[in-house]
């Protein structure tokens, strides 16, 4: 049986810096200051369209720094899109959507691999289409079992 190493997992724990690190990597951000205002930015924009357990559990398994900017925010009242999620951070960031997908892309990839596949699938299932590509998933029809 083939053993393949997945790439892409983290450490269950992680310092703030190490996580800027695996961003600014991510990101390939030519500093350190460009990944944290893109870590900052998309918990900000993602703690607005989380709510519950999942808001909670998220932020537990966060740096206390990261978990902060995931929690500031007030949970909106109207849900987005994964493409509504990317040009709001575009409008609030005042970059081009094409920088906040991709600013998006590089933060959410480590917060996939710290939130780990079980807590990821509750996220999922609670946010609108379009979100599990901005964690680097594939996007599934989690309301096609609803309808089965």
């Amino acid at each position: 049986m083939y053993d393949q190493t997945r790439t892409d997992r983290f450490p269950t724990a992680m310092t703030y810096d190490h996580m800027l690190e695996r961003v600014r990597y991510e990101g390939a951000y030519p500093t350190r200051q460009r990944a944290e205002e893109a870590v900052r930015a998309v918990l900000d924009a993602l703690g607005r369209q989380l709510t519950y357990d999942e808001r909670v559990d998220l932020a537990h398994r966060l740096p206390a720094e990261a978990a902060l900017a995931l929690t500031g925010a007030v949970p909106a009242t109207e849900r987005v899109t994964g493409w509504g999620f990317v040009k709001d951070l575009a409008a609030r960031t005042g970059v081009s959507p094409a920088v906040a997908r991709w600013d998006t892309g590089a933060v959410l990839a480590p917060i996939a691999a710290l939130a780990g596949p079980e807590l990821l699938a509750r996220i999922l299932q609670q946010l609108p289409d379009g979100y599990a590509l901005l964690f680097g998933r594939a996007q599934l029809g989690h309301h096609l079992s609803a309808a089965a």
